[in-house]
């Protein structure tokens, strides 16, 4: 595995009607302390790899994607490097390992100005997403090359939401609205940027946010979303942990995964 970009892939069924080649930057610096405490979260093991190394092949395994730059945690880029260099993963796409910041937006930015010149798409995508299917890569990706400066995937909610006024820690929390859910989303990764977008955002917005769609929508440009999956959820806590096993195991059965 070189730290050199490789040449773009082939133009896919995904693409639009221009070809850009297209990054994936994977924020994996984050120590995921409601897993316990242990290896940082994108470390843990998932069917025995770390979930890093699932999250990388989630990305990769998209034809678009020539180049994946993996965010390490600040003091740790050595040994996550020597991790990606102990598993095979596509030879098509290039791997790079940079340090990343004290948060999320940080570590973000620093994978964005890792990033080589002529890399026109780049898609952001959580390490503790490490199912996320091919399809939904390519939808993101499709997406933003027929235009959409910015683009995510998105499931209707199954559950009523209702908007409390906080409380303390486990005091009873009054509800003062109940939204309709028909109009709200549960937002996934991989987010898909136009690449100057996603810069500009990271220049202008300082407040900390969540996701970096938001940073765009803080510019005042429009956010599109396209169908999620129900495999792409995020191992946050022990049972998603069982969850993510389960649905590996599955996939190892049916598929030869």
């Amino acid at each position: 595995m070189s730290a050199d970009p490789l040449p773009p892939p082939s133009p896919t069924p995904a693409s639009g009607p221009t070809t850009s080649r297209t990054a994936a930057v994977i924020p994996a610096a984050g120590r995921g302390v409601r897993l316990g405490p242990g290896a940082p979260k994108a470390l843990r093991a998932l069917g025995g790899m770390p979930m890093l190394i699932h999250a990388v092949h989630a990305m990769a395994d998209s034809r678009a994607v020539s180049l994946v730059v993996v965010v390490a945690p600040p003091d740790g880029a050595p040994e996550v490097k020597s991790l990606l260099d102990a598993h095979v993963l596509p030879d098509r796409t290039d791997i790079l390992v940079v340090p990343g910041g004290e948060s999320r937006q940080e570590s973000v930015k620093l994978g964005l100005d890792a990033l080589p010149p002529g890399y026109d798409i780049v898609l952001v995508h959580d390490a503790a997403r490490p199912l996320v299917p091919v399809d939904t890569v390519d939808a993101v990706i499709g997406a933003v090359r027929h235009g959409a400066p910015a683009v995510v995937p998105a499931l209707p909610l199954a559950d009523t939401v209702k908007q409390v006024e906080p409380a303390a820690p486990g005091e009873p929390e009054p509800v003062v609205a109940t939204p309709d859910r028909s109009l709200l989303r549960a937002v996934q990764t991989p987010q898909g940027f136009d690449r100057a977008t996603l810069v500009r955002a990271h220049e202008t917005v300082t407040d900390d946010v969540t996701d970096d769609a938001s940073m765009v929508e803080q510019l005042g440009l429009t956010v599109v979303t396209v169908p999620g999956h129900e495999e792409a959820f995020k191992v946050t806590r022990p049972l998603d942990l069982v969850l993510a096993e389960a649905v590996l195991a599955r996939r190892r059965l049916n598929d030869g995964f």
